[in-house]
C-alpha cells in the first residue's frame, strides 16, 4: 500500500510504502478489537471502590434482645446487613480489575485497528511534526486547513516539545510517542495521523514480534 506524505503547511513530500500486514486487513475483526479494547480499559480501573463489612461498622456488638422467648426472629448482631445501618452483603470490595490478554492477541488487535484506519481512508501520513515555536493558533489554522478536527497524532520515538505544548489546548487532539500507540486511542479518534518516523518505529516492532516468535 503506498499512501502520499503531506507536510504540515500541507505541501507535499512524495509517497511511503506501508506493510500490508500490518495496514492491509481486508477483514477488519470487530470482536478482536474490543476484546483488546476491554482488555485496556479494565487495567485501567481503579478499583478502590469499598464497602464496609460486617466486623468494620461502628456500631455496638451487644445482642439485640435475648435468644428465645421474643416470638420473633432470632438476631445476634445490629452490624448484620439486614438492619438499617448495619453492613452491606456482598458489596464492592478493593481489586483489581485486569485480566490477561496474549501478547499475539494484542499485536493483531493492533493491527486490525491501523488496518480500520488505512481501509476507512482515515490514515494521514505527515513528514514530521517538529515546530520551531509553540503556537497553538498557528497550528490549530494548520490542522483546519488538513481537515483533522479529530485525530491522534504518533510522532515518533519522541514528541517534538513544541509540537506537545502547541497541541495540549487544542480539543480532539491526541499526541503520543511510538511506545504510546495502543488499539483504544487509534478507534476514539476519527483520523490517525502518522509520521514516517513513527511508521518506521511500528514496522520494527512488529519485525522484532516476528523475530520472537
Amino acid at each position: 500500500m503506498k499512501l502520499e506524505v503531506i507536510k504540515l503547511d500541507g505541501g507535499t513530500a512524495g509517497s511511503v510504502d506501508l506493510d500490508d500486514a500490518i495496514f492491509g486487513i481486508d477483514d477488519i475483526r470487530g470482536d478482536i478489537l474490543q476484546r483488546v479494547v476491554t482488555w485496556q480499559l479494565a487495567k485501567r480501573r481503579a478499583g478502590t471502590h469499598k464497602i464496609q463489612v460486617r466486623n468494620e461498622v461502628s456500631r455496638t456488638g451487644k445482642k439485640m434482645y435475648k435468644q428465645k422467648g421474643t416470638g420473633g426472629a432470632r438476631h445476634g448482631s445490629r452490624r448484620a446487613a439486614q438492619f438499617v445501618g448495619g453492613a452491606k452483603a456482598h458489596g464492592p470490595v478493593v481489586r483489581s480489575h485486569a485480566f490477561g490478554l496474549n501478547k499475539k492477541f494484542r499485536a493483531l488487535g493492533l493491527r486490525h485497528a491501523l488496518s480500520s484506519k488505512a481501509k476507512a481512508g482515515s490514515l494521514v501520513i505527515l513528514d514530521d511534526v517538529a515546530l520551531s515555536e509553540p503556537k497553538t493558533a498557528a497550528l490549530r489554522a494548520s490542522l483546519e486547513k488538513m481537515g483533522l478536527k479529530n485525530a491522534l497524532f504518533i510522532a515518533g520515538p519522541e514528541v517534538d516539545a513544541n509540537f506537545k505544548l502547541a497541541a495540549r489546548n487544542i480539543p480532539n487532539i491526541d499526541v503520543l510517542p511510538n511506545a504510546g500507540l495502543n488499539v483504544y486511542d487509534v478507534l476514539r479518534r476519527h483520523t490517525l495521523v502518522l509520521t514516517k518516523a513513527a511508521i518506521d518505529g511500528i514496522s520494527a516492532r512488529f519485525a522484532d514480534q516476528k523475530e520472537a516468535a
